[in-house]
């Protein structure tokens, strides 16, 4: 819950607005955010995509493996989009315990999207499913974090400078 506390108040700073889509997640990041303090002023909301359909007809992702950097890229840059918000998260990823499209267990793609750039990294998690969503889960927290730290450092340089 920190970490979605710190989210809170750096978006409280920034003034931007927050969306994630998630898969491999199944909403716990969404729900770490709106329980987080003044949400109804940043969070835009969240999109659970979780079967492929979904996250080509509500999300627009190309037709593409769904555990790769492209769809990661098409889930952020859409779900802020679709739901007007500044920053946003997509996760995708496989949990297990058996591979998916050849992918194996644990490799989670992150992508978030901001007003200056889409960003993406890939993880790989050890352990059981509910052990790689966990972390899964508190990694995409913390790259909310650092994309609205670089943002109100932007802002701050930006003010110096004025």
């Amino acid at each position: 819950m920190q970490l979605a506390e710190a989210i809170a108040e750096l978006a409280g700073k920034t003034g931007r607005t927050v969306a994630v889509a998630e898969s491999l997640t199944g909403g716990k990041i969404a729900s770490y955010l709106a329980a987080a303090p003044s949400a109804g002023t940043w969070f835009r909301g969240a999109v659970v995509a979780y079967a492929r359909d979904v996250k080509t007809s509500v999300l627009d992702v190309p037709d593409c493996p769904v555990v790769s950097e492209t769809c990661a890229r098409h889930m952020a840059s859409n779900v802020g989009k679709l739901l007007g918000a500044d920053m946003a998260l997509g996760v995708t990823g496989e949990g297990g315990p058996e591979p998916q499209e050849d992918v194996p267990p644990g490799t989670v793609w992150f992508a978030s999207s901001t007003p200056w750039g889409i960003f993406a990294e890939l993880h790989d998690y050890d352990g059981d499913p509910g052990e790689i969503v966990d972390c899964a889960v508190v990694q995409g927290l913390r790259i909310l974090i650092d994309k609205l730290k670089e943002d109100r450092d932007a802002q701050d340089d930006e003010e110096r400078q004025g």
